[in-house]
Order: structure tokens, then sequence, then C-alpha cells
């Protein structure tokens, strides 16, 4: 899939503002500094279209792009801040869990996972609370390119065995660096298979 065109439509915090019309939306969340906003800019080609902040929580919204005026990528805000104070968490975690739950134009969630680290139990139990809530979603595996391939390859096949424990069978997964493209192609791909299986 080529991205002729992606825009930033609106921001804010109540699922019933966003963007009326069914386009299909592909949500993208993890933890705070997990990639996501680079991430985002990588797959459109735009530097500066979701920014990127050193500091950890920076996304408080829900922000639409509006990408080739087909479908909508959605820039969630990240969860498990520890930093935010438990009203301001548990503010998020409201605007969160009211998206992707009552969203219908949401069509796939990716999440997304630090691929130095090993499984972290807030992932864990946000996953499990979305195979319980049967939302559609994917893992994507962010910063690959901050370590060798071996030991990538070794941090992912621990994931998914530690998920495997839990889950009968797992949803796409796939490894990213923004910094190198990689996984791109894949993404897209995967996101336009299903533009196309909605039509």
């Amino acid at each position: 899939m080529n991205i002729n065109s992606a825009e930033f439509i609106i921001s804010n915090t109540d699922y019933r503002k966003c963007p009326e019309g069914g386009k299909p939306e592909y949500a993208f969340i993890g933890r705070s500094n997990v990639g996501k906003s680079s991430l985002i800019n990588m797959l459109t080609n735009r530097k500066g279209l979701a920014m990127t902040s050193s500091t950890p929580g920076k996304t408080m919204l829900i922000n639409h792009f509006l990408i080739n005026d087909a479908w909508y990528l959605v820039d969630l805000p990240g969860y498990g801040y520890a930093r935010r104070g438990k009203e301001n968490r548990e503010r998020l975690r409201k605007i969160i869990e009211d998206y992707v739950l009552e969203r219908v134009q949401m069509t796939n969630l990716f999440v997304l996972v630090d691929s130095r680290h090993e499984p972290q139990q807030i992932d864990l139990e946000f996953m499990e609370w979305l195979g319980e809530n049967g939302v559609p979603f994917s893992i994507v595996f962010t910063k690959a390119d901050k370590q060798g391939p071996i030991r990538l390859q070794q941090n992912v096949e621990t994931y998914t065995q530690k998920l495997l424990e839990t889950w009968e069978e797992l949803p796409p997964v796939f490894v990213t660096s923004s910094e190198k493209g990689q996984g791109r192609e894949e993404l897209l791909a995967y996101i336009e298979e299903i533009n196309k299986s909605l039509q």
C-alpha cells in the first residue's frame, strides 16, 4: 500500500466525538515510551505527523489521522505511566476502554511492545482484557534495531511462549524498527488486506 496522503483530523477524549462515517479505524496503543509516535511517523512517511516526545505519557488524547481519504490511523494514549497520579490514570483508563469497547469503527488494535524487554505484567493483562472482550488486535514489537538479530529473535520467542501459556493461538505478530523502516510493508499490507475484506 502506498500512503499518498496523511492528515491530522481531530483530537479528543470522548469516542462519541470521533469522526462520523464508517471508515475503518486502526488504533495504536502501548505503554508510555514504547515508540508509538515514531512508528506512526514511519508508517505514514511523515516525520512530524505524530508528536514524538522524550517525556513519557504525553499523549492524553485520541488522535485521528485520515490516510488516503480511506481509513483512519488512531493514536491512543499510552497506558501505565506511573507518575501520572491515580486520578489521571483512572481518566486515561476510561478514555481507552470506552474507545476500544464502544467505537464500532475500530477495526484492529495494534498493541505495541518494546522488543528489548521481557514480558511486562501490564501488557499481558491488557491483552488478556482485549481477549476477554473479543477485541481484534495484533502485537507490534518495536525498537528491533536496538539489539542484535539473535537477541531480538530470542526476546520475541520468549514473549510468544509466555502468551501461549494462556492463549490457544496468537494474534498476528509484527516486528518493527522506526529507525530502519522495518515492518512497514508488512503492517501496511495487513491493513490493506483487512480493508479489502471489508469492502
